[in-house]
């Protein structure tokens, strides 16, 4: 079998929509190839009786590689958990994606970014703090790990970009929308000189469901979380508990204790109450490492 066919079949599973996606990662995984779980999905019969139904396996195959080409030549790349190009930070993570479309470059470093998300309608002091804090990650040479979503996300991203460094937008829809509207020239400008990542079908619209989907992949993705500005009812809250199940720093800035949330959070293993980028950092490289991951000291 060649790369494109299991390329092909890990999609066409996905599209079947049979099973859930972590469950569908898990059988991949452990079986070592999408074909041959895909094959075993189409078989039918009764108890040893087993036969492929007119060949569905190799029509399926070829209605998906034709996506494909469309899709590459759109400008769209992927790559799947079954490949050593797929993030090893993220691999380690139970909400892992089978797949991941993206545009850019994907970047081995990226595996030490940090990710700086927060609240689309911030306060004047929430967007000074997420410019500076992005902004210093950036000097420090860390990937600026982000939404893409209006307010603390975009500050993020553009303190980045006006720092010099790196930064990486995991979005909650497919590649081939842009969302929100308003957004569109700066995702068309980190795909072109940084990534766009997606676990979306590349036309996949905004669900309530998805942006808390690509919280848990922002959060396998990166190293470690900062929450800037957040209420109780939001997605960074919801990204700062799922850092937190996936044994990844929680950094929470000191202005967000007004919040009970916040309070609850800051006693909990794993999360420390900043006030800069420096301190983020500091704390960082008290860290220990071990191979493919950071653990408390």
């Amino acid at each position: 079998m060649t790369r494109r066919q299991e390329t092909a079949a890990l999609l066409a599973l996905y599209q079947g929509r049979r099973k859930g996606w972590i469950t569908l990662a898990d059988e991949i995984e452990e079986c070592g190839s999408a074909l041959a779980v895909l094959e075993r999905d189409l078989v039918t019969g009764q108890g040893d009786l087993l036969t492929l139904a007119s060949d569905p396996v190799a029509e399926r195959l070829a209605t998906v590689e034709a996506q494909l080409s469309d899709w590459e030549a759109a400008g769209l790349q992927l790559v799947t958990l079954l490949e050593d190009e797929y993030p090893d930070q993220l691999r380690s993570v139970h909400q892992r994606p089978p797949f991941l479309f993206y545009r850019g470059r994907l970047d081995r470093n990226d595996s030490s970014g940090v990710a700086v998300v927060g609240t689309r309608n911030p306060s004047d002091a929430g967007m000074r703090r997420a410019q500076e804090i992005a902004g210093g990650l950036a000097e420090q040479g860390r990937t600026v790990v982000s939404g893409l979503a209006t307010g603390i996300d975009t500050c993020a991203h553009r303190a980045a970009l006006a720092a010099g460094g790196r930064t990486v937008a995991v979005i909650g829809t497919g590649l081939l929308r842009s969302y929100p509207a308003e957004n569109a020239d700066l995702q068309r400008q980190l795909a072109e000189e940084h990534l766009v990542l997606s676990q979306f079908w590349p036309d996949a619209p905004p669900t309530k469901s998805s942006f808390p989907l690509r919280n848990a992949v922002m959060s396998g993705y990166a190293a470690a979380t900062v929450v800037v500005e957040a209420a109780w009812k939001s997605g960074a809250r919801m990204q700062a508990r799922l850092a937190l199940e996936h044994g990844r720093p929680v950094f929470l800035l000191e202005s967000l204790l007004e919040h009970d949330w916040a309070r609850s959070y800051a006693e909990r293993p794993g999360t420390t109450v900043v006030t800069d980028a420096q301190e983020v950092l500091d704390r960082l490289d008290q860290l220990q490492a071990v191979p493919g991951r950071l653990v408390w000291a």
